[in-house]
């Protein structure tokens, strides 16, 4: 009984303590409840706040923004406005002028009518009178003209006669006189003085003591260098210096480059001296292509064919009585467009034919026909403009002059070989006749080369080995002194010496 008892107590006491946990924490439960729906209505406070203050602000906005705006289009319709007010001013003063120039151009017309109608009246007044005078002259207007000049040359013909003679004369000393002051003018600008060393070439030594390394044993490498270039070398007591005398200046400058490179190589031998002329003749190649690029530069003669930019740059290794042909050509040019300038002619083609004015000298030697006729094909070649080869062909008068640059070409020409100091007749024909020399020699067969050296009292021939023995070539010796003989006309004797080399070239490997 008394445990059912303490159970049943336990059991209420359980019981009892089950529903006070269970209240208490629904108490607990209810506390945080309330707690939370506060936090959550004073949040809701603040964002309806918050809101009302963006709408607020929105609303002030928009106001702000529609006030602008409103502003804005009164400000442009306000403009609007003011433009249409001068539209409409301008397009009254508009039809006003149009009215005006109407009403002027209307006056304007009769006015017209009226000047045609009084021309009218005039020149039927005018025939009036004119057929009343031919009534009473007996003569028509015609005759009547044709009377009164033979009277006036009766009467005044002489003194017409005098008048004129004197007006032609007064022409003729100004224009004579104009035409001086142009040519001494051209002359004053353009009289520049030509290189005079047109026969020989100094190359400076290093040391005295090369002499004797480019003379070799026995005269073995001076008498190779020299059958290699076909130049003389003179080696005499002055210091420091070797002298390389030929009368071709192409020869002379292969040499040079040649005898430079042997020197600062310093191996000097018949092989080396063979290698060396060889790879001159290479530079002189591109020697003379920088030399016609330089013509052209200093003439202003641009566009040309690189062709014939080289071909031209051979010009200055040729001569004309002394005178530097590439360069007197340069110096033409400068003359011909000064003149040209002057007397309202192309310059550029004036320019572009004196120029190429004796560009036919390059292969005159080599090709049948006058430098000229030369120079016409070589131009042709290349396509230059017609209107230049018309110019530089009545240089020599083989041509009509057929444009105003032919004239001008040619009077530069004479200005620059003829004034004072330009040329030297006795160097051309001492040019001339070792050419002829020298031809006599290559135009024979089994010839390779021939050089005209020692000013002429030698010349040396190289033959080939292959088409010529021993004995062939010297009977071609006594051909050729035969010849000389007989063709030529020379001071002294002149030496032939005729050269016949075998060279066998093997290699092992």
């Amino acid at each position: 009984m008394q445990i059912a008892m303490l159970l049943g107590a336990s059991l209420l006491a359980l019981l009892i303590g089950i529903a006070s946990g269970y209240y208490l924490r629904r108490l607990y439960a209810l506390g945080q409840k309330a707690s939370l729906e506060l936090d959550l209505k004073e949040k809701l406070l603040k964002a309806d706040e918050q809101a009302l203050k963006i709408i607020e602000k929105a609303e002030t906005k928009a106001d702000r923004l529609e006030s602008e705006a409103k502003a804005d289009h009164k400000e442009r319709e306000d403009k609007l406005k003011h433009k249409e007010e001068r539209l409409e001013k301008k397009e009254e003063l508009l039809d006003e002028r149009q009215i005006s120039l109407d009403s002027e151009k209307e006056s304007i017309r009769s006015k017209i009518e009226e000047v045609k109608a009084l021309k009218l009246r005039l020149d039927e007044r005018k025939d009036e009178i004119d057929h009343k005078l031919e009534e009473i002259a007996e003569l028509s207007k015609e005759e009547a003209f044709a009377r009164v000049v033979a009277k006036m040359e009766t009467e005044r013909g002489q003194d017409l006669e005098l008048r004129l003679q004197k007006l032609t004369r007064e022409g003729e000393e100004v224009f004579e006189a104009k035409a001086q002051n142009l040519l001494l003018a051209a002359i004053h600008r353009m009289g520049n003085n030509m290189p005079t060393n047109v026969m020989t070439a100094n190359v400076e030594l290093p040391s005295e003591d090369l002499k004797g390394k480019v003379i070799g044993k026995e005269g073995r490498n001076v008498r190779a260098f020299e059958r290699a270039t076909g130049v003389d070398v003179l080696i005499d007591d002055t210091p420091g210096y070797i002298t390389l005398s030929s009368f071709d200046p192409i020869r002379r400058e292969i040499a040079r480059i040649a005898l430079e490179a042997l020197l600062k190589d310093g191996r000097i031998q018949p092989a080396k001296i063979e290698e060396c002329v060889e790879t001159a003749r290479k530079e002189m190649a591109a020697m003379v292509r920088k030399m016609g690029e330089k013509a052209c530069y200093e003439a202003n003669v641009p566009n040309l064919h690189p062709d014939l930019i080289a071909i031209l740059g051979r010009l200055h290794f040729r001569t004309s009585y002394g005178q530097n042909v590439l360069w007197h050509s340069v110096e033409m040019t400068h003359m011909a467009s000064i003149i040209a300038t002057e007397v309202g002619a192309d310059a550029a083609i004036a320019r572009a034919g004196a120029l190429l004015h004796d560009i036919g000298k390059t292969v005159s030697h080599e090709v049948a026909g006058t430098h000229v006729e030369i120079g016409i094909r070589i131009l042709q070649k290349y396509n230059v403009d017609e209107r230049v080869i018309l110019a530089m062909r009545a240089h020599h008068e083989e041509y009509p002059y057929e444009t105003p640059e032919s004239i001008i070409v040619q009077v530069a020409d004479a200005i620059s070989g003829s004034r004072p100091g330009a040329r030297r007749d006795s160097i051309e024909n001492y040019i001339k006749r070792l050419t002829e020399l020298e031809a006599i020699a290559t135009n024979l067969v089994g010839v390779d080369k021939a050089f005209a050296i020692s000013a002429g009292r030698e010349i040396r021939v190289l033959v080939n080995p292959e088409q010529l023995t021993d004995f062939e070539a010297s009977g071609l010796a006594r051909t050729i002194a035969t010849t000389i003989e007989a063709q030529l006309r020379y001071p002294g004797e002149i030496k032939v010496h005729v050269i016949r080399e075998t060279r066998v070239i093997s290699y092992a490997r």
